[in-house]
């Protein structure tokens, strides 16, 4: 069990785990620990979060987000396979949270008389300074 929040958790048949070898330099460790870990949740068939949170973690995922609707998260920074481990799934954690927040909707306004007037009058000085880049002529 996964907990996000006070409210919301994620049961353990939604998360998969696969260990591979990570990459880069590492010596003999690298060659023979399986210590990069591919965490996969399964986002979309999850009943725990709502149309509306799942339609902004599939905007928030981004290229992690697959086309059957899991997101795949890989972590191979530490040597530790637990650590990496740890790491993946504090990154889901805080994804889903931030999908959790609702933007705020904007709220449309006008424009002020005064703002209206400078914006005005600063294109009118716009336009005198290139009407005056024209060729010089002998009078």
């Amino acid at each position: 069990m996964l907990w996000i929040n006070d409210h919301l958790s994620i049961a353990d048949w939604e998360l998969t785990e696969s260990f591979t070898r990570s990459q880069g330099p590492g010596g003999q460790n690298v060659n023979k620990v399986e210590s990069a870990v591919e965490l996969r949740f399964e986002a979309d068939r999850s009943p725990h979060l709502a149309p509306a949170v799942k339609a902004r973690l599939k905007r928030l995922a981004g290229r992690r987000w697959t086309t059957d609707g899991a997101i795949v998260i890989r972590a191979e920074e530490t040597r530790s396979q637990t650590r990496n481990r740890d790491l993946a799934r504090e990154r889901l954690v805080e994804l889903i949270r931030a999908a959790l927040v609702a933007p705020k909707r904007r709220v449309a306004t006008k424009p002020t008389l005064g703002s209206q007037r400078r914006r005005v009058t600063a294109k009118l000085q716009r336009g005198e300074i290139k009407a005056l880049r024209g060729k010089v002529e002998d009078e």
